[in-house]
């Protein structure tokens, strides 16, 4: 579904990604990992275009994206749920969900009974703005805002940051099942090893902008993929 070759970023004249290259398939959670300021959250960014890559190819389902900006790489299907979860605090619950609607045709501009089959909370705080929600239900709303837009391509930036336990296992069993559809890729940026490496197909571990190493769980064993993404 998604490829990278080559991919570079850049703030300023500081080079944060040097020659990303990387696939993540159909059907399968691909786990982005490493210590902090590795580039993990630069290379989301630049996946969904909300920050500009400076070079290199994205290709999504066999198409080579240009350098787009985000809005124009959701409506191809890219979805992304940024660190810090974005919500519109003043916005209901609902409101929120239908920001989804612009990337869709008028015929689909419904919140579709699956979403509150995963999240069952937001059903019930349809009508709460979402500034008065929980850490851990904000988290629930921006995945199921994401949701909306029917996506290939879903971008996780660490899920769990800040939440608690319970909605952690909530958030896992929802990606299970979206993977289990088998209808969209999963990119999951996240520190919480045990979290991601329990979820993950397949491992991409960053160092210094670079990919230090990559393969799947049958290929890499559990201590690597722990001391590659250790201080």
């Amino acid at each position: 579904m998604l490829k990278l070759q080559d991919l570079t970023l850049h703030y300023g004249h500081s080079q944060i990604l040097n020659g990303i290259s990387m696939e993540a398939a159909m059907g399968e959670v691909t786990c982005v990992m490493g210590t902090n300021g590795v580039g993990k959250t630069s290379l989301i960014k630049a996946i969904s275009g909300t920050h500009p890559r400076s070079g290199g190819s994205v290709e999504l389902a066999g198409e080579v994206l240009g350098i787009l900006p985000a809005h124009k790489l959701a409506h191809k299907g890219i979805a992304y749920v940024p660190q810090g979860r974005e919500i519109f605090p003043l916005l209901t619950v609902r409101e929120n969900l239908e920001t989804g609607f612009v990337c869709l045709p008028p015929a689909d501009h419904h919140v579709p009974d699956e979403i509150f089959e995963l999240f069952p909370v937001l059903k019930e705080m349809q009508n709460r703005r979402g500034g008065d929600l929980s850490g851990g239900q904000q988290q629930q709303l921006a995945i199921a805002r994401a949701l909306i837009t029917k996506p290939r391509l879903l971008l996780l930036d660490e899920p769990t940051e800040g939440i608690q336990p319970n909605i952690i296992q909530q958030i896992g069993d929802v990606i299970r099942l979206l993977r289990a559809k088998g209808d969209m890729a999963i990119v999951l940026v996240e520190q919480y090893f045990e979290f991601a490496y329990d979820l993950a197909d397949q491992f991409i571990v960053l160092r210094r902008g670079e990919v230090m190493m990559s393969g799947t769980k049958g290929t890499l064993a559990k201590e690597d993929v722990l001391k590659g993404v250790s201080v």
